[in-house]
């Protein structure tokens, strides 16, 4: 891990125990979340600088740990008041007007096969913190984003849960490789071994139709995504029905809209289909927006302007 930008600042880091400047908070080659890639992570946002939906991000993480049989010390809520704790030792680091991202991860630790020589013997966990990079994803909001079916699909689920939110994510990059072979720009859609929409790479994937509403795959059969939580919450504060089924290619091409969703951009349009963000994803993020407090656009765009 290493600072984000060069003219900022170092932020603080929290590793096993000890604060730390970010560029000295490092896994060794020996851990088991760098050789096996045996990482739970949760990924989070502040909105205002207090961090978003912090308890359900906890909660999800300990289901990550609970499925893996790995025990986080120190415990999920002591993460809970670590994180907030960076947010705040980092606080004057950034403009009031931005945000940062944060997050949490957990590993075994080092591996019994190496000799590491290693002072800490338990779990790895650590908890970061970075600038939101706003200038990534601002420009979506208005242009949208384009995805492409490829070869690679999803780890089956005899692999490993869809609940578990790990960093083994080799066929996110595989897929993505060829997404962009395929269309300069593109992001993957990524369908099960069956053939049924799951994801994009990183994003959760909904549909809205006049008649059903918006649609997302069932729960079982996608990572239960903190933000399509969030989106079937404004969903029924706007009366747009919000159902859970499964999703074919033909149903997202014929779909009236194709939104994305995740942790830091929130809500945004797939518009390969569409050609520009329609009213649905505009009411959904100017719904966010009065929920957190801010325009979530005009915060991006502002930003990723300096």
């Amino acid at each position: 891990m290493t600072a984000t930008n060069p003219a900022l600042p170092e932020p603080l880091a929290y590793l096993n125990g000890e604060w730390l400047p970010l560029s000295q908070a490092v896994i060794g080659v020996f851990d088991v979340g760098f050789i096996q890639g045996v990482t739970v992570a949760e990924q989070l946002r502040t909105f205002g600088g207090k961090l978003f939906r912090l308890e359900t991000h906890l909660q999800r993480l300990q289901r990550s740990l609970d499925i893996i049989g790995l025990k986080s010390q120190p415990s999920i809520h002591e993460l809970g008041d670590i994180a907030e704790q960076l947010i705040e030792k980092n606080r004057s680091l950034i403009d009031p007007a931005a945000d940062w991202g944060a997050t949490m991860f957990v590993t075994p630790g080092a591996s019994p096969a190496y000799p590491t020589g290693a002072k800490y013997t338990g779990p790895t966990v650590g908890v970061h913190t970075q600038p939101l990079p706003f200038h990534q994803w601002s420009s979506k909001y208005q242009t949208g984003d384009a995805l492409v079916v490829t070869d690679v699909v999803q780890v089956s689920a005899n692999c490993w849960p869809r609940e578990l939110k790990c960093r083994s994510r080799m066929h996110y990059y595989l897929a993505d490789n060829q997404a962009r072979q395929i269309a300069a720009g593109a992001r993957a859609l990524i369908l099960d071994e069956d053939g049924f929409v799951t994801e994009a790479s990183t994003a959760n994937v909904l549909i809205y139709t006049p008649a059903e509403g918006l649609i997302s795959p069932p729960k079982e059969q996608i990572l239960p995504g903190v933000s399509i939580a969030v989106l079937e919450e404004l969903a029924q504060g706007l009366n747009i029905p919000f159902v859970h089924r499964s999703l074919t290619v033909a149903d997202v091409a014929s779909a009236a809209e194709v939104l994305l969703s995740s942790t830091s951009p929130c809500v945004w349009s797939v518009t390969q289909l569409n050609g520009k963000p329609g009213p649905i994803c505009l009411r959904l993020r100017n719904a966010w927006s009065k929920l957190v407090g801010l325009d979530i656009e005009a915060q991006a765009i502002k930003c990723s302007r300096r």
